[in-house]
């Protein structure tokens, strides 16, 4: 059961998302607010799981609030403007919803707790991955890979400081990787669904970093990942 609450200065925006949680046996609100200054003391009092947070208030906006929440709590912003996506997914949001929400979408939205809990739950001996690059070994945390690249018969795993080739091909490696973390979207390359912070065309970023997505795994992407 995951506790949640909704902060929204639109009443029938909290209404909405109240219909939508309560339909859900493992979601529980415990809270639904107009003015996110009076939600802080909920947050900062008990362990909200999940905030369903609206961006542009008069108050404060869901971008500023969100800095201020314990990092244990996922944030799913809600909001009319879709200028704010980057900077939602910048503060490391679950999932962004674009106003009006369907249920459909909210649903999406919300199953990503599952596959981030996994996540963050798997045990000591999967978070690691060795790597064989010629003679060598390597040891990689799989949080630290950004994303692989195919290079003939060889892949390239990437992280923010360093890059490893080993002598394999990107299809055999697919098939060992944990698919909640790790997805291919490209012939060309397998990402690390944990670093994407946007969509824009056929380009995932992955914060700078820009790796296309070819029409084969495009549908795909969009329905994982957004």
């Amino acid at each position: 059961m995951y506790k949640c609450i909704v902060i929204d200065d639109e009443e029938l925006a909290r209404a909405l998302l109240t219909t939508y949680i309560d339909k859900l046996d493992f979601l529980e609100q415990i809270g639904s607010f107009e003015n996110p200054l009076e939600a802080i003391s909920l947050v900062k009092s008990e362990a909200v799981d999940v905030i369903f947070l609206d961006i542009q208030m008069p108050n404060l906006k869901g971008t500023d609030f969100a800095k201020i929440v314990p990092a244990s709590t996922k944030i799913i912003f809600t909001t009319a403007y879709s200028d704010y996506a980057l900077e939602g997914y910048e503060l490391n949001a679950l999932d962004y919803l674009l106003k009006p929400i369907t249920f459909e979408r909210f649903l999406k939205a919300v199953d990503k707790l599952e596959t981030k809990t996994v996540i963050e739950n798997k045990e000591v001996t999967d978070t690691t991955i060795t790597i064989k690059s010629g003679y060598d070994l390597h040891k990689l945390q799989l949080q630290d890979i950004t994303h692989i690249e195919s290079d003939s018969e060889y892949v390239i795993f990437y992280t923010d400081s360093k890059k490893i080739m080993s002598h394999q091909t990107l299809k055999s490696l697919e098939k060992t990787l944990d698919a909640t973390m790790f997805m291919r979207v490209h012939r060309s390359f397998i990402v690390n669904k944990t670093k994407v912070t946007s969509l824009k065309g056929r380009d995932l970023l992955l914060s700078n970093l820009s790796i296309p997505v070819s029409d084969s795994y495009y549908d795909k992407v969009k329905q994982e990942l957004f």
